[in-house]
């Protein structure tokens, strides 16, 4: 279990104050292709935003990323019993949470019976400047996510809790579920053999399900924000695959335990 400091809570919760509900009734930025919407990855449910399985995507050797094992959300403060119930029959296992310890003193998951919960936070340790863009994206949040300091043990715990549940599955979120939860996606399925497109889409999905529009850095995700990840990735490490195996420090069993456990 990972779990960081946080700095800045008068500015956040300024930010917090916002409402996370999605824009209704205006034009979705950078629209995912069709053919990453094919498959119907929302879990339906009503108090928990940008809820969808991971799972569905071909890749690159053919195979396919299997579905009811993985599952990327917003926050569950929120959740219905329904909800609850719903995630319980999909026997979610952990609920890694990525947010700071200030998001979840204000807005506390509630959690699905028979889930332990995992505290991950990616950027307590950020500096604050970086903090600041918890809940508005860009460029410098998401060059965080690969030098912030913990933010590489965080996102690696949830990569551990997939490898290590040997029935059931894991729920990871942040708070709106686009951000942190976002690269965690892209960084799961890179690590899957999911091209870089696919993965693009899958991520940009963030923006059909929470109905954002391209001027809405509160609610949207915008494709160089994650390019900038993997490109810090890139710089810091040398190669996607270095920031595996040096930053998230993933052994090549690991990865095989990844592959063999999620790929069909």
């Amino acid at each position: 279990m990972v779990s960081r400091s946080v700095r800045g809570p008068v500015a956040i919760a300024a930010g917090l104050a916002v409402a996370f509900g999605p824009v209704a009734g205006v034009a979705v930025a950078d629209q995912p292709s069709a053919s990453a919407a094919a498959f119907d990855r929302s879990l339906n449910l009503q108090g928990v935003q940008n809820a969808r399985d991971v799972g569905g995507y071909r890749t690159v050797d053919g195979r396919s990323v299997r579905t009811g094992l993985v599952y990327r959300t917003g926050q569950l403060n929120n959740a219905t019993s329904a909800d609850l119930t719903s995630l319980t029959q999909r026997q979610v296992r952990y609920v890694d949470d990525l947010r700071t310890a200030f998001e979840r003193a204000i807005g506390p998951d509630k959690v699905p019976a028979g889930a332990t919960v995992h505290t991950a936070d990616v950027i307590g340790q950020a500096p604050p400047q970086t903090l600041l863009t918890t809940l508005t994206g860009g460029d410098d949040l998401y060059r965080a996510f690969i030098t912030a300091p913990g933010a590489s043990e965080a996102f690696a715990s949830v990569l551990r809790d997939i490898i290590d549940t040997d029935d059931g599955a894991v729920l990871f979120h942040c708070t709106a579920g686009k951000d942190r939860t976002g690269w965690t996606a892209a960084v799961l399925l890179s690590i899957l053999g999911v091209d870089r497109d696919t993965v693009n889409q899958d991520y940009l999905l963030s923006n059909r399900y929470r109905n954002a529009s391209a001027n809405d850095p509160l609610n949207s995700v915008q494709q160089p924000w994650l390019d900038a990840a993997f490109d810090q990735a890139d710089q810091t490490y040398g190669s996607f695959d270095n920031y595996v195996r040096d930053g998230l420090k993933l052994s090549a069993t690991d990865v095989a335990a990844l592959k063999a456990k999620l790929l069909a």
